[in-house]
């Protein structure tokens, strides 16, 4: 596999539907492929694609997804059971995925994930793998370039080629490592765990788009109220003109609406909203305080909970974090098996959701369950 990377990638463009039907039957007859993309977020709420790459061991397809009509090809192909589709710090694509095709990538694997369970950190990069793997340095100054300018440039088709092609036989080296330790199982699910919680991400109710604010927990429930129909606004308005959250209004100045209820839009200038932000949107903000004035109080969102505010946080905590610890398989980190984050999941679960099977922790799902019931049983012991 060292031997293969030693030569820069050849690679096809795929312009045409006809291309994509051959390059994806070429794909299906293989058992692992590795899938890649490049798009741009800045200015806007969706993602933009711009490419797709392909590496199936032999052929390296870049697809162009402004010139193609007809995706019903690769779609067979994300969905198809019988091919595992290796991608790397996948998030961001999988969403991708969804928003574009309505279609997750499955099986999938994630390269930084088998890498987290082989001790090589929790968010080792592309560029360390080939490194480490192929004893190859991978030039990523393409990265931020603009993916949706066409044409693309050389260099920009190089690096997009190279992401694929070295990622098939870094999985394939990762694999080797990982079939002498008890985790691939493991890994597996904490791949399905991913997916998954794509999913949810993108069904996100809008109602509840406030609590996505920074400082939320800080407002009362009249505050709340208002923030409450200010962000739900703010959010159809980015979905509906495909523009980024902060390009409607920035976070922070929607809480201070919501905080300060100014009267007029010489008051939403004294609180700090920008110039721009009041002449644009100003009006309409005012419109709608007026309608959060028009809600029952029996109506008003309840106060926002911190755990963190909880008398028998800090304890609590402590506790679950030490007997974690104590718990950690052995290869392992504690942060692959209980990240804090994790910890006040499972706090939060018993606390305030009453337990609902219907917002399982990951501590209780998959290869954790055992380890997390433990640390349950425990967090119920403190309660006691």
């Amino acid at each position: 596999m060292i031997k293969q990377c030693e030569n820069q990638p050849h690679f096809s463009l795929i312009t045409t539907n006809q291309s994509l039907v051959e390059i994806c039957q070429l794909a299906r007859q293989k058992s692992v492929v590795a899938l890649d993309t490049e798009f741009m977020r800045v200015s806007t709420y969706f993602p933009k694609l711009g490419l797709i790459q392909i590496y199936d061991g032999e052929h390296i397809s870049l697809i162009d997804p402004l010139a193609i009509t007809d995706f019903s090809p690769f779609i067979a192909l994300l969905a198809d059971s019988n091919v595992l589709k290796i991608l790397h710090s996948c998030s961001e694509d999988l969403l991708v995925f969804l928003q574009e095709f309505e279609q997750l990538p499955q099986p999938m694997i994630d390269t930084q994930i088998m890498a987290r369970f082989l001790g090589l950190g929790n968010s080792v990069g592309l560029a360390k793998l080939a490194l480490k793997y192929l004893n190859t340095e991978v030039d990523k100054g393409a990265t931020r370039t603009n993916w949706m300018k066409r044409p693309l440039s050389d260099t920009q088709l190089q690096y997009a080629a190279g992401d694929v092609y070295y990622l098939l036989p870094i999985y394939h080296c990762l694999q080797q490592e990982l079939s002498t330790t008890p985790w691939q199982n493991a890994v597996q699910l904490d791949c399905d765990l991913a997916l998954m919680k794509t999913k949810k991400l993108q069904d996100r109710d809008i109602e509840k788009a406030y609590l996505e604010i920074p400082n939320v927990w800080k407002l009362n429930p009249l505050e709340l109220t208002r923030l409450k129909i200010l962000a739900k606004w703010r959010q159809e308005v980015a979905m509906m003109r495909d523009l980024a959250l902060s390009y409607v209004v920035k976070s922070e100045s929607l809480w201070k609406v919501a905080k300060y209820n100014p009267r007029n839009t010489s008051e939403m200038l004294e609180i700090g909203l920008s110039n721009n932000e009041v002449r644009v949107r100003g009006k309409k903000m005012l419109q709608l305080l007026a309608q959060a004035r028009r809600v029952s109080p029996y109506d008003y969102p309840k106060r926002i909970v911190r755990i963190a505010d909880d008398p028998r946080y800090k304890k609590a905590i402590r506790l679950l974090q030490e007997k974690a610890y104590e718990l950690t398989p052995q290869g392992l980190t504690l942060e692959i098996l209980a990240s804090k984050r994790s910890l006040e999941d499972l706090i939060k679960w018993a606390w305030l959701y009453h337990e609902s099977q219907d917002k399982l922790p990951d501590l209780l799902v998959g290869w954790r369950r055992e380890i997390g019931l433990q640390l349950l049983a425990l967090l119920k012991s403190i309660e006691a």
